[in-house]
């Protein structure tokens, strides 16, 4: 007997688990969770775009910035929002707290979490209880600031991007924590703009196999551009820049400001004791010309301007015109002593070599040194934080080192 043939209908017919049944049409009417989102969603596009949050430069952008300062403050909505928030604008949420239970009990309809099944999967052998990595804090959590209190702080990053735009400031790479990081200084992280504004640090000395290591440690005040802080330790804090970041090179002005003895403000009763100066040689000598990184370190108690005038004139300048580089003002502290104090730092980087002028005078120049002036000012931050005592110019790797190092 020939098989009957199946037509479409017996195919669809044959469903005897409804798979086939025809759903019910779901609501297109959106919730008012789908709005806030949307809402929000409006800002994550429009900083995908510009590469910076909404101002108040046209309409279209306060009213942006309206809602995200709305959002800012209603926890509620922040909670809602926190998965959609890849800008990281929301700062720290405070989530509803689960237990492993609730999660694994959570839409298990066919038991495959059950106890019967094998989970030996999800035993962690290797991984550090939480006791022994609470001291991390890698990452601390931002809290929104008031908008009345981060006035002023807008204000000063407002400045900084100019000055970048400018050329007064530079972004560099940010390589060594304690070199690099200090209060008082501008960082990007995560390509956020942020300022470390103090940091109760303390310094320890570490036990290492090479030796014995010196390092700070403590809470940070660090305050972001979006409107943010965070207290996140001085270590993570760096670990941070040196991921995923950058440091922002101070202006002149404000290097020239910061060479004095105390918390780093000039009071009315200080005074100033001389200059610090850096200058490059504009000598036509091919034994001079062939030197790169070649500077002079030097100490006037009045005007640079007035010292350097003669310069084509005097041996201590190479019978020369020389180009300044850089000045610093030294408040309450025996300037001449600090300049030894660079001189005896970079005593192995002195310049060695014999000069004679047109009349036959021989020269031994010995305040001209052969290193950059990116690692001059690093021996001056050094001498500002204190820390110039543990720490050595190695002239072969042509970095400054702790003197553990090996």
């Amino acid at each position: 007997m020939a098989k009957k043939k199946l037509t479409i209908d017996d195919i669809f017919d044959d469903d005897d688990f409804g798979l086939l049944d025809k759903k019910a049409k779901t609501s297109s009417v959106k919730t008012d969770e789908d709005r806030l989102v949307d809402s929000f969603e409006e800002i994550n596009i429009f900083i995908d775009k510009n590469g910076r949050e909404p101002n108040k430069s046209s309409m279209s952008e306060y009213s942006l910035l309206a809602k995200l300062k709305n959002f800012r403050e209603n926890e509620d909505q922040k909670k809602i929002l926190k998965p959609y928030d890849k800008h990281k604008l929301l700062g720290y949420v405070e989530m509803e707290k689960q237990s492993i239970d609730d999660i694994l009990n959570e839409d298990d309809e066919l038991g495959l979490l059950d106890a019967n099944n094998d989970l030996e999967i999800f035993k962690f052998k290797h991984t550090p209880r939480p006791e022994d990595r609470a001291e991390a804090d890698f990452v601390a959590q931002r809290k929104p600031m008031k908008e009345k209190e981060f006035e002023n702080y807008e204000k000063m990053f407002l400045q900084v991007h100019k000055e970048i735009k400018e050329g007064k400031r530079k972004i560099k790479p940010f390589k060594n924590i304690e070199k690099n990081l200090h209060v008082g200084d501008f960082y990007l992280m995560d390509g956020v703009l942020l300022y470390l504004e103090s940091a109760n640090l303390k310094t320890e000395e570490k036990e290492l196999s090479s030796g014995n290591r010196v390092r700070k440690e403590g809470r940070t005040r660090t305050i972001f551009e979006n409107g943010t802080y965070s207290n996140m330790l001085f270590r993570s804090l760096g670990k941070q820049i040196q991921k995923d970041g950058k440091l922002i090179t101070n202006t002149y002005d404000k290097v020239e400001q910061d060479l004095f003895v105390n918390s780093g403000l000039v009071k009315d009763e200080d005074e100033q004791s001389g200059w610090i100066y850096i200058l490059k040689s504009k000598s036509t000598k091919k034994e001079l010309t062939e030197i790169n990184d070649l500077y002079k370190i030097g100490f006037a108690s009045n005007s640079v301007d007035d010292r350097i005038k003669n310069a084509k004139n005097e041996a201590t300048y190479l019978f020369a015109e020389v180009k300044k580089i850089a000045t610093y003002k030294v408040y309450n502290r025996n300037a001449d002593k600090l300049e030894n104090l660079l001189h005896r730092f970079f005593a192995n980087a002195c310049l060695d070599i014999d000069l004679f002028n047109e009349k036959g005078q021989r020269l031994n120049p010995r305040e001209w040194f052969v290193v950059s002036f990116e690692v001059i000012e690093e021996a001056i931050q050094l001498i500002l934080n204190g820390n110039i005592l543990n720490y050595e110019y190695d002239t072969e790797n042509k970095r400054i080192k702790l003197k553990s190092d090996k």
